[in-house]
């Protein structure tokens, strides 16, 4: 291929959630499909038994980086809203993270823009909120609360694509989306493999992408971290 035309891919990465079997799983294949760009929707952090190590490579690889509800809650210690399972993984991220590492995670922004696209975890809609976006209204909702063409975000772990008009499925030129990437580290669609998003800002293209990965090797690690078995367990199922 031309390098000198060829388009910029983006890799968009949410919910890693300290899941570094699935993160690299999900590295290498960007990698094989030529993404040369790498964003993160929040939650680097949270549920996963290898924290430091997957907020390193965050760090490392990506340009634009919003912040996530575990990230928030591992940055202060305050784990108050987190499921029992999920505080259990912030208190100790919160402690395995150095100073430095935790005020990174405190002062990252809740949405920025990057290559035509609006980044946030959970809404662009009082996004410090951490909405769920569960129903068609809310949904719909968010196009009031970005002005690019696209909106990337994370936070329910369910991948989702939806569309201002009525009928298109498909990102393409000359629409607004609003697009949920799924998670790389704890998949919630009934599918266990990883999930991201490839999108090109210069056709305005964007594909879903799964990857199968090493669950085993993760379990192992939430079993020698002592964090709680569900953890793991949900893991091999995608819920």
């Amino acid at each position: 291929p031309n390098l000198a035309t060829r388009s910029v891919l983006v890799a968009v990465l949410s919910d890693i959630h300290a899941n570094l079997a699935a993160f690299e799983a999900v590295l290498a294949d960007a990698d094989r499909r030529g993404c040369d760009t790498f964003v993160c929707l929040g939650d680097t952090v949270g549920y996963g038994p290898d924290a430091q190590r997957c907020l390193k490579i965050v760090r490392e690889r990506c340009v634009a980086i919003v912040q996530g509800n575990h990230d928030a809650a591992v940055a202060t210690g305050n784990v108050e809203g987190l499921p029992r399972d999920g505080a259990a993984a912030a208190t100790l991220h919160h402690l395995q993270l150095d100073t430095n590492d935790r005020a990174w995670l405190a002062g990252l922004p809740l949405t920025t823009t990057f290559a035509g696209a609006t980044l946030v975890h959970a809404t662009p809609e009082r996004p410090e909120h951490w909405m769920r976006v569960e129903s068609y209204r809310v949904a719909m909702a968010q196009f009031d609360h970005f002005d690019t063409p696209i909106c990337f975000a994370g936070h329910t772990h369910a991948p989702a694509i939806l569309s201002a008009k009525i009928g298109q499925f498909r990102v393409a030129p000359g629409g607004r989306f609003f697009v949920n990437v799924g998670s790389v580290g704890q998949p919630r669609d009934n599918d266990p493999r990883a999930a991201y998003g490839v999108f090109d800002p210069d056709t305005v293209t964007y594909e879903l992408v799964r990857v199968p990965y090493d669950i085993e090797r993760t379990r192992r690690r939430i079993a020698e971290e002592g964090l709680p078995d569900s953890l793991g367990r949900r893991l091999a199922t995608g819920r």
